[in-house]
């Protein structure tokens, strides 16, 4: 017999008798709030096209970099996945992993999973070898009804915003049909400038002239190449952006004066520059960025730490975020001092950090954040979006930083419907820490009720500006 699937209603809750009554009580009065996701990577396209996602497989499983870097990792190929693989048969695909799910026991993508499972498409039995082909066909025979097009399922999950996330060569059409197509869902994208700031970025030289065609400025000159940004920038903001994002493998920022700078973008722009180069002149364009966003009062997002696309095999053969990135150790007080002795005073300035390497929490930036008035943490990130991440960020900048120095909770995924199952998990987390405090009486019932709905709702819109 299969085995049942149940989401117990006190799930992730403290196990201590009066602390789990008050995380109960919290969680009962934020739990229906709208959600609220403002930074991710989900495809504009589906709310552009309203098109029906075509089977289990395409929407679970090829999308999720935490689902098959796990398969990978136990020797299943990527390609027999789907993973740039459009020929493969998608119910054999799943079932493989049907038949490996016991390998996610214990990971938020077992919770975020059984949620979807279970609240989205209303199974009862948990995923295994033997339930495999039912879940397939209750899925995607699901996936066909108009109730579970991009949009309905936007409005059933009670989303108030998603803000997606493109580089300055994207022409933002999927964000433009959407406009035109009078849906009321917000849709919103973020100007990440990875390809056209990073000299490593694979093509970076194309894409300074594609950036100059895009623009009509000349990006292969320092003056051009930051009117592009600024025009770009401006084009966003038009679309409804509200922040960038900067995906830089360190926290590193530079002021180089103007002729500095100048000779520097000569060198990357001209294809002759070393490891160095590239690195000062990442650094140099977080300034840059930090001096355009005091203009046009875009937030700043910087996502600094992962060795990306770690396994070159990988790489080649399938493409950017394929499961292969790895955080590394990450330093903050001195990589982000030129940047802030310049503009960290302004007030007009906005930037959220983010981190991979927890060890900088209590030490690095909870009292940078606790201090700069431009500065805010962003929620445990990545690797540590978990139950024990969530917990031990709370733990580790709370009593330095405070609450109101963070900015709330973002999903940062490209699985549309892990949206509301990761916020699930964020809410309960926060409640119970919430909770926590309260019992051993460092806070009052009605503050932890005041800052579940600031933690859950008010925060992330404050810092997005939303």
């Amino acid at each position: 017999m299969p085995r049942p699937l149940e989401l117990h209603a006190d799930r992730l809750f403290p196990a201590e008798s009066s602390a789990r009554d008050v995380a109960r009580e919290l969680y009962d009065s934020i739990k229906d709030l709208p959600i609220v996701s403002p930074h991710g990577h989900t495809d504009p396209e589906w709310w552009a096209t309203d098109a029906n996602f075509g089977n289990a497989t395409e929407l679970l499983l090829v999308p999720d970099h935490y689902v098959f870097r796990m398969l990978y990792s136990q020797g299943v190929a990527m390609e027999d996945l789907g993973v740039r693989n459009p020929g493969v048969d998608p119910r054999a695909a799943w079932r493989l992993f049907a038949e490996r799910y016991h390998l996610f026991r214990g990971t938020p993508s077992r919770m975020w999973l059984d949620w979807v499972f279970s609240q989205a498409f209303g199974i009862e039995y948990r995923l295994d070898a033997e339930t495999s082909d039912f879940y397939f066909d209750t899925i995607t025979d699901k996936l066909a009804a108009d109730a579970f097009r991009p949009r309905a399922l936007f409005e059933r999950y009670n989303i108030e915003v998603i803000a997606t996330t493109e580089s300055p060569l994207d022409s933002l059409e999927h964000h433009a049909a959407i406009r035109k197509s009078g849906w009321g869902g917000k849709i919103l994208t973020a100007y990440r400038p990875d390809p056209v700031v990073d000299p490593e970025f694979e093509g970076f030289r194309d894409n300074l002239n594609t950036l100059s065609g895009l623009t009509g400025e000349d990006c292969l000159s320092w003056s051009g190449y930051l009117a592009a940004h600024r025009q770009r920038r401006e084009f966003f903001a038009g679309m409804g952006a509200t922040s960038t994002d900067h995906g830089h493998p360190t926290a590193q920022t530079a002021d180089l004066n103007a002729l500095e700078a100048e000779a520097l973008f000569r060198k990357v722009s001209a294809g002759d520059f070393t490891a160095d180069d590239a690195e000062l002149f990442r650094a140099q364009m977080l300034t840059e960025m930090a001096r355009m966003s005091i203009d046009d009062g875009l937030v700043m997002q910087i996502h600094p730490g992962a060795f990306r696309n770690h396994n070159a095999a990988v790489f080649e053969r399938f493409g950017r975020d394929k499961g292969a990135d790895v955080p590394s150790r990450t330093e903050y007080v001195r990589a982000l001092k030129p940047l802030l002795d310049r503009f960290g005073n302004d007030p007009r300035l906005s930037i959220i950090l983010f981190t991979l390497d927890e060890s900088s929490y209590a030490r690095e930036l909870a009292p940078l954040a606790g201090h700069y008035p431009c500065l805010k943490l962003g929620p445990a990130w990545w690797f540590h979006d978990s139950p024990e991440g969530m917990r031990r960020f709370r733990r580790m900048t709370t009593e330095t930083a405070g609450f109101y120095n963070t900015v709330g909770f973002n999903d940062d995924t490209r699985a549309f419907l892990s949206i509301p199952a990761r916020h699930d998990v964020a809410r309960r987390i926060d409640c119970g820490f919430l909770a926590e405090l309260v019992v051993e009486h460092r806070i009052e019932d009605w503050e932890a009720a005041e800052l579940a709905q600031d933690l859950t709702y008010n925060l992330v819109k404050q810092a997005y500006k939303l």
